[in-house]
């Protein structure tokens, strides 16, 4: 037996930015964008449009492609630092949208390392054997707490959802391993400084932009390029496979030249890479599982293939996966 993912399902908002159109309000290029950061396109969710609103048909898609009922999921995990209330959580507006029996559902943070970490607790619920079928959710909508007057983050993130079925199936596939693990020690560097209990909702947080994400650009690169290459290497060893065995890497979705510092200290072939960062941006804990789906729908994964996630987040989270499909 061995825990897989047998559907997934995405959304994105039906209204898009492009570099050319980040000219019209920044003091920036395409051509700067592009350079750093591989960006071309990414997604903006309506003002009335919550984070359930956009997760909710990828989890009907999720649902159909696993050829499961609704009635079967016994767990709803969602991943997510924008959820559509402090309380209740995100999930159990989906459980109740969805129109399930009372079922566990919780909402997770762990920034853009979400989906892994989500995965990961998925995994380890169903093989105690206490749960049989699992939705495991990563919605964003980034950019409701983004500055559009600050070029070094206004271009960076965009909004979209995810949705994937973990279930045990017979046969050896599936997650092969797994890692996660985090250092709070720099959780300064990339933060959302207001709406918490640290620094509840004031004018004076209101008028200083507390509420808009802030990041120390290059120290997040920094770290996001060696925490992920020390959590693929973790991963390897724990699926007891080399560099390799690996037939695609998907790595989170930040800046082009995060993926690129990560590939060439691997020594990883281009076309063992998948990048979606030009056509998404940063989705957060949503960027991997879209990247997966991405990967899927052009024909880049198929049976017995083994396929690397790894990825790095807000706390400073990171962690990687091995997935056998």
């Amino acid at each position: 037996m061995a825990v897989q993912i047998t559907g997934i399902g995405m959304n994105l908002p039906s209204k898009s930015m492009t570099n050319s159109d980040f000219e019209k309000i920044l003091d920036t290029s395409d051509q700067w964008i592009t350079e750093r950061t591989g960006i071309k396109v990414r997604y903006f969710s309506d003002k009335d449009q919550a984070a359930s609103d956009l997760a909710y048909p990828a989890c009907l898609e999720a649902i159909e492609k696993a050829k499961i009922s609704k009635d079967s999921i016994d767990l709803i995990i969602v991943a997510t630092v924008t959820p559509d209330y402090l309380f209740p959580t995100t999930a159990c507006i989906l459980q109740n949208r969805l129109g399930l029996p009372p079922t566990p559902a919780f909402d997770l943070l762990a920034g853009c390392t979400g989906f892994i970490y989500a995965a990961e607790v998925a995994r380890n619920f169903l093989e105690s054997q206490r749960y049989k079928c699992i939705l495991v959710v990563a919605v964003e909508e980034l950019t409701k707490i983004l500055d559009l007057q600050d070029r070094n983050t206004a271009v960076l993130f965009g909004d979209g959802a995810a949705a994937a079925i973990f279930q045990h199936i017979e046969g050896d596939t599936g997650i092969l391993s797994s890692y996660i693990s985090a250092d709070g020690s720099k959780h300064q560097n990339l933060i959302l400084p207001a709406g918490g209990s640290k620094n509840p909702a004031s004018i004076e947080s209101i008028n200083n932009k507390m509420h808009y994400i802030k990041m120390d650009g290059k120290a997040v690169f920094r770290d996001a390029v060696s925490m992920m290459i020390s959590s693929t290497k973790e991963a390897l060893s724990r699926a007891n496979l080399n560099k390799e065995d690996i037939d695609l890497f998907i790595p989170h979705q930040a800046n082009i030249r995060i993926i690129q510092s990560i590939t060439k200290y691997f020594e990883i072939e281009q076309s063992k890479v998948h990048i979606t960062v030009d056509k998404y941006a940063n989705i957060s804990s949503a960027t991997i599982p879209i990247a997966l789906y991405d990967a899927m729908s052009c024909g880049k994964i198929k049976n017995g293939m083994k396929v690397l996630l790894t990825a790095f987040g807000a706390g400073f989270t990171y962690g990687a996966m091995v997935i056998e499909f």
